[in-house]
């Protein structure tokens, strides 16, 4: 693998879990939303990624590189929780129905907290690679003069 390949699959890393750290503050964010655009309670989001190739066709004719497969990450898409709402009776909320039960998302935000420290970690350990790629390109620069 040379060090743009490198940089290539830690930079799709770090573009998902940029991706997946937003949609963890959007969740945050919604905890006690009760209404929202499309009609009712706003529903908690994920993110479905993909193993995506670094080499496009392209690449692999030019340098012959059939027998490498090399995978970056991408995002394939934002999934709304299909997880049953919460229903919390609250008879003088403005959106409570005729029983007095409003619906409240089902977000737990100690689940939240611990998917945002573990894509801060991922996102920490991707920039870590890039800066390792960095230092042995600098090493090789080094070595050549």
């Amino acid at each position: 693998m040379d060090f743009m390949s490198a940089l290539d699959v830690s930079a799709s890393g770090m573009k998902a879990q940029r991706t997946y750290m937003n949609v963890i503050s959007m969740n945050l964010a919604n905890v006690k939303t009760t209404r929202t655009p499309e009609g009712g309670a706003y529903r908690r989001k994920s993110v479905a990624f993909a193993a995506a190739p670094v080499f496009t066709p392209f690449d692999k004719a030019m340098e012959n590189a059939d027998n490498r497969e090399l995978k970056g990450v991408m995002v394939r898409g934002i999934v709304t929780d299909k997880r049953p709402q919460k229903r919390v009776h609250e008879p003088g909320h403005p959106d409570a129905d005729k029983d007095g039960y409003v619906t409240y998302p089902d977000i737990n935000v100690v689940e939240e907290m611990a998917n945002m420290i573990t894509t801060m970690r991922s996102y920490e350990a991707n920039v870590q690679a890039i800066q390792d790629v960095k230092a042995m390109f600098n090493k090789a620069l080094q070595i050549a003069r």
